[in-house]
């Protein structure tokens, strides 16, 4: 009786084994593009009575890769209108700079021996003088800045020069005071042990 049951078992589990070991799905399917996959399922099944024989869970996963797929695509469609869009109003954008531009070029061509300046119309030639001199004026601001600038930083590197002495000069300063403190301390003791002493 005991070994029927240890039979039956054993043939259960090579069952349950054997079983598990073909539902595992193919890598073909769990990678690689829909065409492929959909490929290897026409490779790998038979026709009978213009019936395809599929395992479920081979169409189930290839069913849900398909569906992902979608869902993907859809995904992609909708950034692509988005971006469409975003596109468009960029050319529109363009398009009404463009006009403008054409407008100011018509202006400027007419207007082309004076420039509105803060809604003042100036001969190029006095413009020109007055920037030439703004130009000029700023030009010398620059330099006078400059030696200003550069006479600053010889004046602050020769004060970290007379502070770093006078740094040295204190930490000497400091260095002989201590000592002679210490050198009157050891005095004063030693007098106050003579005293004590004798």
């Amino acid at each position: 009786m005991k070994l029927k049951h240890i039979l039956l078992f054993s043939a259960f589990t090579f069952a349950v084994i054997n079983a598990t070991g073909q539902t595992t799905i193919p890598k073909e399917l769990t990678s690689g593009p829909i065409e492929e996959q959909i490929k290897y399922l026409e490779d790998k099944t038979r026709i009978y009575e213009n019936y395809r024989a599929i395992r479920e869970d081979m169409y189930q996963k290839l069913n849900r890769n398909v569906i992902d797929s979608i869902r993907a695509e859809k995904g992609r469609i909708a950034e692509l209108r988005t971006l469409t869009s975003d596109l468009n109003s960029k050319n529109d954008s363009l398009k009404t700079l463009l006009d403008k531009t054409r407008v100011d070029l018509e202006q400027a061509t007419t207007t082309k021996n004076s420039l509105s300046v803060l809604g003042i119309e100036v001969n190029k030639g006095v413009y020109n003088t007055i920037m030439w001199t703004v130009i000029g004026g700023l030009a010398i601001l620059l330099a006078l800045g400059f030696l200003v600038f550069k006479r600053n930083l010889v004046v602050l590197r020769r004060t970290e020069k007379d502070l770093k002495e006078l740094k040295d000069e204190f930490a000497a300063y400091r260095q002989t005071t201590r000592l002679a403190r210490e050198k009157a301390e050891m005095d004063h003791f030693n007098a106050i042990r003579k005293l004590k002493g004798g």
